[in-house]
């Protein structure tokens, strides 16, 4: 078998114009997907981490049973929320755990009426992470001891004509479904450049929502946030470990229509490196069927000493592979290259942040990761199809007579 290798080598450095064409194809095929994979991560991260935050964190434990009553957002109070708290803050990779209470409600004024989530938090443990707090617009935040102070986006502000300031009335169920109606006054206005997540949602203080609600001293989940997107599931397997009786979910299943999204891009994107790959592979196709031409009187000859047609057909196969390889591995080194620059200076997308909604979330710069997620995936689509533009010049080497093909000129 050495030998078939050493014979494949030196074939297709015969030529080495046309195999450096091919592999460089390859190369360069390869290193575009994973800087668009590195890309993305960055994108991911500026955009769909910080929505996540936004919307309510990256893993959110609830009482069990909270699932089946999910859109009426139920209150139903933590058993135990501190050994939750406890038990979150031990593992890796979760940056801030803190509790909430989470309800329906609406907010009127002279303006009108407006449906809306209210949401009682801990401003202190959240201050770090949300960016609610980095982008108070007016007045100020919220505090753990404010009392009939409220927290609402620029959108709702807009809506309702409101500013710094005015009182408006707050009305929600508390737990036992009594209705609860408060005049709140407006502590502050906060703007993430989202105007309908900021219509709908306002936020009070835990301990103002608990006293409102019913739940004192209580809270009806416990949000993680973590240090990137993708280390929900490790991070709720060591929660499960520790704690048990909670229902214990991702952001996906929380907002699937973002994990559509995402979902939907890279798949559209997938499909265009295996094509951009196949456009490589035709450059192999048409290399090794020249190849065969060539070399027809050399075949013959492998045949009249015995060579087997399949034998000569894998030389042609083991052709193909090595170009695959050659280029797989030029092609990482060049993405690694690229990429690790752009991981350095990374780019600047603050001029783009208005093209689109969740373009706004993009906060400076992108900064790429080394482009690896999905660097075994890339490694086999390559290798199959430099395999595959093989076959046919292999088939067609291998069915040639050693007579007839002596005889060519």
């Amino acid at each position: 078998m050495k030998l078939y290798f050493t014979i494949a080598w030196r074939n297709i450095w015969r030529h080495k114009r046309r195999t450096l064409i091919v592999v460089l194809s390859i190369a360069m095929s390869l290193a575009m997907m994973m800087i668009y994979d590195g890309l993305m991560v960055g994108f991911n991260d500026a955009i769909y981490a910080n929505a996540v935050k936004i919307l309510g964190g990256n893993v959110q434990v609830h009482a069990d049973g909270y699932r089946m009553k999910n859109g009426n957002k139920p209150l139903l109070p933590l058993k135990d929320d501190q050994s939750v708290l406890e038990a979150a803050r031990s593992l890796p990779n979760v940056t801030v755990a803190t509790r909430r209470i989470n309800t329906g409600g609406i907010v009127t004024n002279r303006t009108g009426a407006f449906s809306v989530t209210i949401t009682g938090i801990e401003p202190e443990m959240e201050h770090t992470v949300s960016l609610v707090s980095a982008n108070i617009a007016a007045g100020r935040d919220l505090t753990a001891n404010d009392q009939d102070m409220i927290l609402i986006g620029q959108g709702l502000a807009s809506a309702m004509d409101a500013g710094v300031g005015d009182r408006i009335t707050m009305a929600g169920s508390d737990v036992h479904n009594k209705t609860v109606q408060r005049t709140m006054t407006i502590a502050g206005i906060y703007d993430v450049g989202l105007p309908e997540i900021e219509k709908r949602t306002i936020y009070i203080s835990l301990n103002e929502a608990g006293y409102l609600f019913g739940l004192d001293g209580q809270s009806t989940e416990v949000v993680l946030f973590l240090e990137q997107l993708g280390q929900e599931s490790q991070v709720i397997k060591g929660l499960e470990r520790s704690v048990s009786g909670y229902e214990v979910d991702p952001w996906e299943k929380n907002f699937p229509e973002m994990s559509a999204t995402i979902e939907r891009k890279n798949g559209v994107m997938d499909v265009f490196g295996v094509i951009i790959l196949s456009i490589a592979g035709i450059g192999i196709l048409n290399m090794l069927l020249m190849a065969v031409f060539e070399r027809t009187r050399e075949i013959g000859v492998l045949g009249a000493l015995g060579i087997k047609p399949r034998q000569i057909g894998w030389m042609f196969i083991l052709e193909g592979a090595m170009m695959g390889v050659v280029g797989l591995v030029a092609g990482v080194a060049l993405g690694l290259l690229i990429n690790s620059i752009f991981a350095k200076v990374g780019f600047d997308y603050s001029e783009f942040a208005n093209m689109t909604e969740y373009t706004a979330l993009i906060k400076g710069r992108v900064y790429s990761t080394l482009g690896l997620e999905k660097i075994w995936q890339r490694v086999v689509t390559v290798l199959v199809i430099a395999v595959l533009s093989s076959l046919y010049p292999a088939r067609t080497a291998a069915l040639k007579e050693p007579a007839a093909a002596l005889h060519t000129v």
